[in-house]
């Protein structure tokens, strides 16, 4: 049965069938609506065990009249589709909005983007990419890289995330071998690299890893890496930036959560399974801008470009 919203009509056979004791589930056939409507509305205007059809439809005349009063504008909703163009999440939107004295719910955002997809529109297509699936089986013993220093080595005020400087780094792979991402993030600013190279191999991830942070070698203290062979270069890495690259334990990825998070973000700009051979520098920088001036919740809704560009002016 669709929704309908009950008339004053309905009201007043609501008011005179419950003087008679017939129940609610009896109302709602007779009056033909589902009985969630008789108890929703039982609800919101019955006082004191009494239930008035004038006062119920007075009341909802003034609920409906206070709603319109808050009916988001026009200029605010193409607003909201602008910023959900450059793949703003609709919490970000609703935090700057309502920060900036226009509010607005996610909620509402969301059901917004809902109901443009069910009228044909595409705005669904820049909301984030869901959670991985990660397979159970068997787990592989980790390969041993030589010289490879423990996370349980690293200086503890890497955790805390007080100081700038203290990076993350992971790999994305492309379609069978065509290639491979390399992906580096600051932990305190959540501030985004990516270079595509030729493939996964430690000469080409050092080399890319060098070039990457080289002209903020000053801002790099520490590097943390999981145990993948791509990484056998860490000494050379180390030495080409003056810094300390440390070791996740084995299959423990919130050890570099925040990187981890980051290349979900990624997947929204190069899908799972792409052929990188396809893809172009120009899209890779496009994905890196896209993600580092997106506002982040765990800043406080500020965007991580910002914030590392103020803290490297002043380092």
């Amino acid at each position: 049965m669709s929704y309908q919203q009950l008339t004053e009509g309905r009201r007043y056979q609501i008011s005179a069938l419950l003087e008679l004791g017939i129940s609610v589930s009896e109302i709602a056939k007779k009056v033909k609506c589902h009985r969630a409507t008789i108890y929703r509305e039982l609800k919101r205007n019955r006082t004191s065990d009494l239930y008035c059809p004038v006062q119920a439809e007075a009341s909802t005349m003034e609920r409906r009249k206070a709603a319109r009063k808050y009916r988001i504008p026009v200029e605010r909703i193409e607003f909201i589709k602008l910023l959900l163009s450059i793949d703003w999440s609709p919490e970000q939107i609703a935090n700057v909005l309502t920060s900036a004295g226009a509010p607005v719910s996610h909620e509402w955002i969301y059901q917004y983007i809902a109901f443009d997809k069910r009228t044909g529109g595409k705005l669904y297509r820049h909301l984030r990419q869901g959670h991985k699936r990660y397979r159970k089986g068997q787990r592989v013993k980790a390969p041993t890289i030589k010289h490879a220093v423990s996370i349980d080595e690293r200086p503890s005020v890497v955790d805390t995330r007080e100081r700038y400087g203290d990076w993350e780094i992971n790999t994305v792979l492309g379609k069978h071998g065509s290639g491979a991402i390399v992906t580096i993030l600051e932990r305190k600013s959540r501030f985004y690299l990516i270079k595509k190279v030729v493939s996964k191999s430690a000469v080409e991830v050092t080399k890319a890893t060098i070039e990457m942070l080289m002209p903020y070698k000053h801002l790099v203290h520490t590097i943390t890496a999981d145990n993948g062979r791509e990484f056998a270069g860490h000494q050379e890495i180390a030495e080409a930036l003056e810094a300390e690259l440390y070791f996740a334990h084995p299959y423990s990825s919130w050890e570099r959560g925040a990187n981890e998070n980051a290349n979900g973000l990624l997947r929204q700009y190069v899908k799972k399974g792409t052929d990188l051979r396809t893809v172009t520098d120009e899209q890779i920088e496009f994905a890196q801008t896209r993600i580092n001036n997106r506002p982040k919740k765990c800043l406080g809704f500020k965007q991580p470009a910002v914030i590392f560009k103020t803290m490297a002016m002043v380092a």
